[in-house]
């Protein structure tokens, strides 16, 4: 059941990004119409790396909560990446069957709080400590052994909320002024922070590769990187969309009171994987991730980046 799983997850999961995000449906669109296939390389998922006491007892918000998704739908970790200056530490994610079911790598990383800065960790703390109990939960408890797929799917989806109220409007600033990803997670929460087009996969002709891809973005009016960030010799080349904005929901700190501020939420990646050599006159497709790469992306959420 685990790779039909992911895959009903996922169409979920699909949907809500790109309502959200329509630079991904023009990419979707676009395929389509020129009569090629629309296929994920990778989903990314971002996290806080601490724990926080609960009547359920500690709950982790980081890498170790949204594992527990991947291991139940049957993945396995890959490659690790260590990103000192952001304080941030990631893995990759593989599937057994992903080839014979298409199935995306998951790239999951956690902001290692308490390498911040005092002052910001503990806004982070007290505004993640509004947690509320029934949004965070075991994965095994929502993998009853005779639930359908469908139903099961519903459930896992509720991973992919803010289970903490908003957040006050000047933690969010204060916050954002040290990591951008701190603030975007104190906002997001788990939601999706971005699909991966992959180039390999579109079988349409008319864009054999990413060049061509971004091009026919580009002619349909959409707004993306200057660079596409790696090369062939490395085995993966990247770009990506800029990042979408939208109206997010804060506190107001005089009013206590909800209120609606702009602040980005996610870009759509553009991936293409090509052969290395792993010894002489073997060559495999490259499946793992550049870490210089995964930076820049970090990057394309950062409030007013172009």
């Amino acid at each position: 059941m685990k790779p039909e799983l992911a895959i009903h997850l996922y169409s979920l999961l699909w949907q809500e990004y790109s309502a959200r995000v329509n630079y991904a449906r023009t990419y979707q669109q676009m395929i389509t119409a020129a009569g090629g296939i629309v296929a994920n390389d990778h989903i990314a998922l971002r996290s806080l790396r601490l724990s926080l006491d609960s009547p359920k007892g500690q709950v982790s918000l980081g890498m170790d909560y949204l594992e527990q998704l991947a291991t139940a739908l049957g993945y396995v970790a890959g490659g690790e990446y260590i990103f000192p200056e952001t304080h941030l530490y990631a893995r990759h994610y593989t599937h057994p069957q992903e080839a014979k079911f298409d199935l995306p790598k998951l790239f999951i990383s956690e902001l290692i709080v308490d390498e911040l800065p005092d002052r910001i960790a503990q806004l982070i703390q007290k505004t993640v400590s509004s947690l509320q109990d029934e949004l965070i939960f075991s994965v095994t408890d929502a993998l009853p052994e005779d639930g359908n797929v469908e139903s099961i799917a519903q459930q896992l989806h509720k991973i992919f909320t803010r289970p903490w109220l908003p957040p006050q409007r000047s933690v969010v600033e204060e916050v954002n002024q040290v990591t951008q990803y701190g603030a975007w997670v104190l906002l997001h929460g788990y939601a999706v922070n971005h699909f991966t087009g992959y180039v390999n996969r579109q079988n349409a002709a008319k864009y054999p590769d990413i060049e061509a891809t971004v091009s026919g973005l580009v002619n349909l009016g959409v707004p993306m990187k200057a660079e596409i960030e790696g090369n062939i010799a490395w085995g993966l080349r990247q770009t990506a969309t800029q990042a979408v904005k939208e109206m997010v929901t804060v506190l107001d700190d005089n009013s206590g009171e909800e209120i609606q501020i702009p602040w980005t939420y996610a870009y759509y990646e553009i991936a293409q994987r090509y052969p290395v050599e792993i010894e002489p006159g073997k060559h495999i497709l490259f499946d793992a991730f550049l870490g210089k790469n995964a930076q820049q992306l970090f990057e394309m959420t950062r409030v007013g980046s172009k």
